[in-house]
């Protein structure tokens, strides 16, 4: 480029000979990056510079490369603007959507392509009704689609909450016309515009169904004709009772230390239902309400809880656990679990009475709700349990577990711990083996 650049220096002198020589130093700084250095350059030797035509050519060149990057830069904010102002022009209300579905079949409730998920269906389902876009439809945070809970495979949800933008027309009867039978739009009702189902939510209500054979003592035969006495339901609700309250729960998950602020949570209330017989096996359905839960929280509670009734451990291994040993806990088999309701306590108490907006309250629905349990997930839950037997087997290994400390994982979860902190170090084996120590790296030689 240097090349094309014709410098024309001019001084006080009237014959070319009379021009003086840049210094080599400055010749330098010319060749490196002509345009920064000229003038500077020129401004010491006293002298003044005219670019001839091809220069400015070259130049404007450069301005008109960079400006047409600028402008693409702009287009595609400015195509996205005018996608959400298109979305913006059909006049919407901010809504909040009660669903039930079956998790059978499903591989979670959260969309993920290339997956069948009940979130993909719902999309699929409003799209076909002409609720949404083909752009809503790729990129549902146009509308801003949220979920309250999620779930996960196989997982049902009675009382799953959604939040969005749909238009003022919108009707779940229209939406459940193109689900499928185990996936139903319950109700819809209008929210704040700030509303989000998830950040809103004070506490979220399991419920885990179970056959009660689960309870026998170990060494008796469980079977199909055990029935629940009151003294092990008393027990069991008990040992349900000592998870009620803020405790840290590490050994409830997976892939979190002791130290972790995020494992405390706090258990509002933990019970078992009265016992009731579907096909000559008895059940009993557990409710457990929370503020939030972590991954595997609700099975390996349940499981704790089974071993504990069974005389595999005692209730000192459940106060154990608080503390920060890594212990060896079951986990309950998935079927059974069900999300039931996500409760809005702050956000009714804010805006329930304000005169303006409506109560989250789906208690009109509760028949529909009931009817949908009853069709779907108590047959669902009968009929797989007693063709695939997951609780007999699992049951079958139980006593295989030590609910003692697992060093095994704790040198895995340091050694994780490890790799993301490069300053820390796996402490001394007589030390607590869940308190990172930081000692100095050495240097590398």
């Amino acid at each position: 480029m240097v090349s094309m650049i014709n410098l024309t220096l001019l001084t006080p002198a009237t014959k070319s000979s009379d021009v003086p020589e840049i210094p080599s130093h400055f010749q330098t700084k010319l060749t490196k990056n002509p345009f920064r250095c000229t003038y500077s350059v020129l401004s010491r030797l006293n002298m003044s510079v005219t670019l001839n035509v091809d220069e400015k050519s070259e130049t404007n060149g450069l301005k008109r490369d960079s400006s047409e990057k600028t402008s693409e830069l702009h287009g595609e904010d400015s195509a996205k603007k005018a996608l959400y102002e298109k979305q913006d022009r059909i006049k919407k209300r901010k809504i909040a959507m009660m669903i039930s579905y079956l998790g059978q079949g499903y591989l979670g409730l959260q969309r993920n392509p290339g997956t069948k998920t009940i979130e993909e269906d719902l999309l699929v389902a409003m799209l076909k009704a002409g609720y949404i876009s083909d752009d809503v439809f790729n990129q549902p945070q146009l509308i801003q689609f949220q979920r309250a809970a999620r779930t996960d495979k196989g997982v049902s949800a009675l009382r799953q909450i959604l939040s969005m933008k749909l238009p003022e027309n919108a009707d779940v009867e229209v939406i459940n016309q193109h689900l499928p039978e185990q996936i139903r739009a319950m109700a819809m009702m209008r929210v704040t515009k700030g509303f989000n189902c998830k950040s809103n939510c004070d506490a979220r209500t399991y419920s885990y169904m179970m056959p009660t054979f689960a309870f026998a003592l170990h060494g008796t035969d469980a079977n199909e004709t055990f029935r629940l006495s009151p003294e092990t339901r008393q027990r069991v609700g008990e040992v349900l009772k000592m998870f009620e309250g803020t405790h840290n729960f590490h050994n409830f998950t997976s892939k979190k230390l002791a130290t972790d602020p995020s494992v405390s949570r706090y258990i509002i209330s933990f019970t078992c239902e009265d016992p009731f017989v579907i096909d000559d096996l008895e059940f009993v359905i557990l409710k457990v309400k929370g503020q939030s839960f972590m991954l595997h929280q609700i099975r390996k509670m349940v499981g704790l809880m089974i071993a504990i009734v069974r005389g595999l451990t005692t209730s000192d291994t459940l106060t154990r656990s608080w503390d920060r040993e890594k212990l060896d806990i079951p986990i309950a088999p998935g079927l059974g679990l069900l999300l039931e309701e996500v409760h809005y306590n702050r956000y009714n108490f804010r805006y329930g009475n304000d005169g303006v907006h409506d109560l989250i309250d789906w208690s009109r629905w509760d028949d529909q709700v009931e009817q949908f349990r009853r069709k779907f997930i108590l047959p669902t839950v009968v009929e797989t349990e007693k063709s695939e037997k997951s609780m007999l087997t699992w049951l079958d290994s139980l006593n295989l577990h030590s609910f003692d400390v697992r060093t095994e994982h704790i040198q895995s979860e340091l050694d994780q711990a490890l790799r993301k902190s490069k300053g820390i170090l796996c402490p001394p084996v007589l030390e607590d083996p869940l308190i990172p120590t930081t000692l100095p790296m050495e240097t590398a030689r």
